[in-house]
């Protein structure tokens, strides 16, 4: 197997966590506020949608789905802000259907990208300090981004619906 193929399985296997652990979310869990400085559900959600979308599509020269077939329908009721997103998550209320087709759209976007990748692309040296985050390859861009963020934002959601009596992750 090379590289772009297990990075592909990885990313494909991270969608799918996210997309069995909020496939039965209600809107009522993605509002509930867990309190003290935890951010709610559909805020995290929508975060993790963002920076998959947003900040991987930008870094690698890509049009966002937010800023094409989703424009004003990604199911946040405002735009994900550069940097700090804590006065945001608080604020921001997610349209469940909306947020769910955007999802689909991001994930395909980011797995169609990354299967057109050869394994010497991922290797490729990316700047990144305007970010805040020096310089990297490529492929630990996208690992970063589409498996680490993803399942770390993921593991919250998870306890946050275990948290509302609810099953968390799909297995």
């Amino acid at each position: 197997m090379d590289a772009v193929s297990l990075l592909s399985t990885q990313i494909k296997d991270a969608h799918g966590i996210v997309n069995g652990t909020v496939g039965d979310l209600t809107a009522e869990q993605a509002a509930w506020s867990p309190g003290g400085a935890a951010n709610g559900i559909g805020a995290e959600l929508l975060h993790l949608l963002s920076a998959e979308d947003m900040f991987l599509c930008m870094m690698t020269g890509r049009q966002p789905q937010a800023m094409g077939a989703f424009a004003g329908k990604t199911g946040a009721s405002e735009p994900h802000p550069m940097g700090n997103y804590s006065d945001w998550a608080k604020r921001v209320t997610a349209d469940l259907p909306q947020v769910k087709d955007y999802m689909q759209a991001v994930f395909k976007s980011t797995e169609d990208y990354v299967a057109s990748l050869s394994p010497d692309d991922l290797d490729k040296e990316i700047d990144l300090s305007s970010a805040g985050m020096g310089k990297m390859s490529l492929g630990g861009f996208i690992t970063t981004i589409a498996i680490v963020h993803t399942s770390n934002h993921v593991g919250e959601i998870s306890c946050m619906k275990g948290m509302q009596g609810a099953k968390g992750y799909p297995f």
